[in-house]
């Protein structure tokens, strides 16, 4: 059943993918002049992206107003509606902060999943109207078209889970890495002041920079979508990444700036006997 609900999003592909790109344009240049917006909605101040926890108020919202109109209790009810409406409105503007870095496959999805919601709003708005003209005749239908919304955001939560779990869009890149207090060999010994150096500690890609006889690392994998920090640039003492623009304060892995919502692992490094460089993990930051 899940295989055959996937192929049918992704056959939605021939209009989502230039409507999304549509989008996406006129996104990234608002949020281009926005930037501190941006990384309210994505998360960066909260560690963790704000969609999901925001997308809870909809849900829960229209099953208890499904309820109380079952129950008959209008009032309340109504009041249910205007929260879901409002907690639409919520997600919508985050979704579009983190829709706006999808690519691919995952912006096929997004968009698959705000058109859903889009049409689930219309249909809570319209039934909000009709609930607020307070006639009997219209109240039936106003009762339909709000379980018809909750119906289309339970669809589009089930593309929004896939977006997330199944193409991995704001999932922490780093997230399943066993954290060691080891000392690891690098296979660099030199890393030029001003540069951006790639090196491996083991089977984990580290990017260097040297500011005087201090050199500083963290993962090479941008927490974010994978992006590699090594092609990026350095900016204020930040690592930039070159895909979607994240800033890590390279002396800790901090977030500086989004879309990325996770610290980057950060590593020390030292130059053992003999004059090869060794990197090991930092404990992660602890605000």
């Amino acid at each position: 059943m899940h295989r055959r609900i996937e192929r049918l999003i992704d056959g939605q592909a021939g209009w989502a993918r230039p409507v999304g790109e549509w989008n996406q344009r006129w996104l990234m240049e608002f949020f281009g002049r926005t930037r501190p917006l941006k990384d309210m909605l994505n998360g960066v101040w909260l560690g963790h992206p704000v969609h999901p926890a925001v997308t809870d108020v909809p849900v829960g919202a229209l099953m208890a107003g499904a309820v109380l109109d079952m129950a008959g209790l209008e009032r309340a009810a109504d009041i249910a509606l205007a929260t879901a409406v409002a907690g639409m409105a919520a997600s919508a503007a985050t979704g579009a902060a983190d829709a706006v870095d999808a690519y691919g496959r995952p912006q096929v999805q997004a968009t698959v999943h705000a058109s859903i919601m889009g049409a689930s709003l219309t249909a809570c708005l319209l039934s909000l109207g009709l609930r607020a003209t307070k006639s009997r005749a219209l109240r039936p239908i106003a009762v339909a078209l709000s379980l018809a919304g909750y119906a289309g955001v339970a669809a589009g939560a089930y593309v929004g889970g896939e977006l997330t779990y199944g193409s991995g869009n704001m999932v922490d890149r780093h997230a399943w890495e066993t954290r060691t207090a080891k000392w690891r060999a690098l296979d660099v010994d030199d890393v030029p002041e001003g540069v951006l150096v790639r090196a491996n500690a083991g089977s984990t890609a580290l990017v260097l920079s040297r500011s005087g006889d201090e050199i500083v690392a963290l993962d090479a994998t941008c927490a974010h979508a994978g992006g590699p920090l090594d092609g990026g640039t350095v900016e204020d003492g930040c690592v930039e990444c070159p895909w979607h623009g994240s800033r890590f304060a390279l002396a800790d892995g901090r977030v500086v700036r989004g879309p990325a919502v996770y610290d980057q692992p950060a590593w020390e490094i030292r130059r053992a006997d003999g004059g090869r460089l060794e990197a090991r993990q930092k404990p992660p930051i602890v605000a």
